[in-house]
């Protein structure tokens, strides 16, 4: 099929790339003059691994093509929409960018096309998209909504072995002719209409950023009873109704879907006058964690006042350097406030991390012992390998005050022995202090 993409960000750029693997011609599409000749040249413009070979692939394949141009549309069996949605100050999700380009790509359809939206949309978008479509052409076309569930990190498995594909549709015709662009992925689909499509993606971000947001406070409670976190999730995860994902105690999550989705899922309850605390609950208590670092530091130094904390890690989960809504942005600027110098480490995000903040008091250091050196503590706050496979010896040697907070309860207790490091986790109390 010819396949026009209408946005390259990260959910467009591997949708693209992947169904261009399937032998599918694929033009992307992007406003963005600059990225289209990067990506044009073979240079991804984001961080995943495999995904800038696999895209070189597919243009030596002459199956994938960029550009700026939305004419491009009129040659196209789908078009499928990866537009940003960005949260507004509400919570609200933004709709301008996809109305702009909905109603400039409408006037260049020709003949029947499927309108395929992979965008993050709150209820009763897709039926707004057909009103905006309808009122530039009168072309023939059916809009169907086809949520992404892509991690990043590991986007590419995500896309090519899905464990389900929504569909959203208003009549089997056109449910049944995405089910069969998608049936070499998985044969786990399920044919339903927008507004439940819809709600599908918000439900299932919303409910893994419940289970983060439970482990956490289950890992503050373990911290005072004398629990150990990491085994009550390895307990609680054998159980079949509640599974092992998404049980990991840290600083809380981060990223571009988790924390807008929630406010988002929260503004669609508010605005149809339902009060959705138990949403709001997982907002505060991922709030909440994020401070929690300051408050074992201070117990542990006293004052930051002075202090020099390395820091490793800022993109908010490893192999992305994605760093929007990244737990270590705040930490990084409570760390500031109290007046510490902070030496970071990141393999791909020091780029993105320093658009977002940039501080006279922050270093950026590409060897994380470097990062360490005379440092009053180490804070642990992406599980990078890199990070995981430094030995902790070597770690005491080059530090002032030989402490670690480990964010992501990612140390395992016999790399502690006899280094020296006094440890601090997170529901880890048996672990704390260890010589």
């Amino acid at each position: 099929m010819e396949i026009a993409v209408i946005g390259t960000g990260y959910v467009g750029l591997v949708t693209g790339v992947c169904f261009a693997l399937l032998g599918h011609r694929i033009i992307c599409i992007d406003r963005d003059v600059d990225k289209i000749d990067e990506l044009a040249a073979g240079r991804i413009t984001i961080y995943e691994p495999g995904l800038e070979e696999e895209l070189q692939r597919q243009q030596e394949e002459r199956r994938l093509f960029f550009t700026t141009s939305m004419t491009a549309v009129s040659c196209a069996d789908i078009v499928i929409l990866a537009v940003g949605t960005p949260q507004k100050a509400d919570g609200e999700s933004d709709l301008t960018d996809l109305e702009a380009a909905v109603r400039s790509m409408a006037i260049y359809l020709s003949g029947h096309t499927y309108i395929m939206t992979k965008s993050t949309v709150p209820v009763g978008t897709n039926e707004q998209i057909e009103k905006w479509i309808k009122a530039t052409t009168n072309e023939a076309f059916d809009v169907v909504s086809v949520p992404e569930f892509m991690r990043e990190g590991s986007a590419l498995s995500d896309t090519l072995k899905p464990e389900r594909v929504i569909i959203g549709a208003r009549n089997a015709h056109a449910s049944e002719a995405i089910a069969a662009l998608h049936r070499p992925l998985t044969e786990q689909v399920v044919e339903t209409d927008y507004r439940t499509a819809e709600m599908i993606k918000y439900a299932s971000n919303a409910f893994l950023a419940t289970k983060i947001s439970f482990i956490n406070e289950m890992a503050n409670i373990c911290d005072k009873v004398g629990a150990d976190v990491v085994t009550v999730a390895q307990g609680m995860g054998m159980d079949r109704r509640i599974g092992s994902s998404f049980l990991e105690a840290g600083i809380g999550y981060g990223g571009s879907c988790f924390p807008k989705d929630t406010h988002a899922l929260l503004q669609i309850a508010g605005d149809v006058d339902y009060d959705f605390k138990l949403l709001k609950a997982v907002i505060e208590v991922n709030k909440d964690q994020r401070r929690h670092i300051r408050k074992v530091l201070l117990q542990e130094l006293e004052s930051l006042s002075g202090k020099f904390i390395a820091v490793w890690g800022a993109s908010f989960k490893p192999n992305t350097d994605d760093v929007r809504h990244s737990p270590v942005l705040d930490i990084v600027r409570h760390l500031l406030k109290e007046g510490a110098s902070v030496r970071m480490s990141d393999p791909a995000a020091e780029l993105n991390f320093r658009r977002s903040l940039d501080h006279p008091l922050i270093s950026w250091h590409t060897d994380p012992l470097e990062a360490a050196q005379g440092a009053d503590a180490v804070c642990l706050l992406t599980d990078w390998p890199q990070f995981l496979s430094i030995d902790l010896h070597k770690l005491k040697a080059v530090m002032t005050t030989p402490i670690l907070f480990d964010g992501r309860n990612a140390i395992k207790q016999e790399q502690l022995v006899d280094t020296g490091i006094r440890y601090v986790g997170i529901g880890r109390p048996g672990m704390r202090g260890i010589k």
